[in-house]
């Protein structure tokens, strides 16, 4: 009887979606403070908690680390000309890990907010000193938290971006493997996984300067490579939710 017990709750638990299924504790799981940059943090909060007593509309926000946050200085022509009349607020802090945007969800950053769409990129700063299979953990929770606390908002959920002058580099290996696993979320309606990896590189994988400057960091071209790689999503759920037609730009 006992055994029977264990393989129907594998049974049930190998059926049911990736977000229902039990959670590791681990440090990419584990909400922490990232205490270097508080004041980013705080920042955020601000300009989150301005908009909500302002009664300005937030139908677009991206979430991640210092890729997204650099939308406001290399890639600020991009975001003018592309989000900035969506309604979009950036939420990005440089050195995030996937622990680090737990905690800061839970401490202010989407209070009072309920966007169309929430674009999140995060894992790169984990692959360091975490295994694929506990950053796609990480991303798992973030995911499962936006949901629970943005019940009406669609995630486009992108594959951690390539790192790495070539293919072989470490980290990017790391990357791409988490990337298989989080891969998983994707339901077709709420949930939208989305790999744009190969629009950075070149065939054979080689990351050049004129896309990422440092072989991590988006430039220009990075962030117009990002913008045309998700228009159809923005398009899609930004612009023709609720028949708040935009335009494709």
């Amino acid at each position: 009887m006992r055994i029977l017990i264990t393989a129907l709750f594998l049974f049930l638990v190998a059926c049911s979606s990736p977000l229902e299924q039990p959670l590791p504790k681990h440090v990419a799981t584990e909400p922490v403070p990232h205490t270097a940059r508080m004041d980013r943090y705080e920042l955020l909060n601000d300009r989150v908690k301005e908009r909500v007593e302002k009664g300005l509309p937030v139908d677009l926000v991206f979430l991640g680390d210092s890729i997204t946050e650099q939308w406001e200085s290399r890639g600020a022509a991009v975001w003018e000309e592309r989000y900035q009349h969506r309604n979009a607020v950036n939420l990005g802090i440089g050195g995030d890990r996937t622990q680090h945007v737990l905690w800061r969800m839970d401490n202010g950053n989407l209070d009072g907010l309920s966007p169309k769409l929430v674009v999140l990129m995060i894992g790169t700063n984990n692959s360091g000193s975490e295994s694929s299979e506990e950053i796609a953990d990480g991303v798992r929770a973030i995911v499962k938290d936006l949901r629970e606390d943005l019940p009406k908002t669609r995630i486009l959920l992108l594959g951690i971006f390539p790192r790495g002058e070539d293919a072989s580099h470490r980290l990017r290996l790391v990357n791409e493997d988490a990337n298989a696993l989080i891969s998983k979320l994707h339901d077709g309606e709420w949930v939208h996984y989305l790999d744009i990896g190969e629009a950075f590189t070149k065939p054979g994988g080689e990351l050049t300067t004129d896309v990422m400057y440092d072989h991590l960091h988006l430039t220009d071209a990075g962030y117009r490579i990002w913008a045309d790689s998700i228009k159809e999503y923005v398009f899609r759920y930004v612009d023709l939710a609720g028949l708040g037609f935009i335009g494709e730009v």
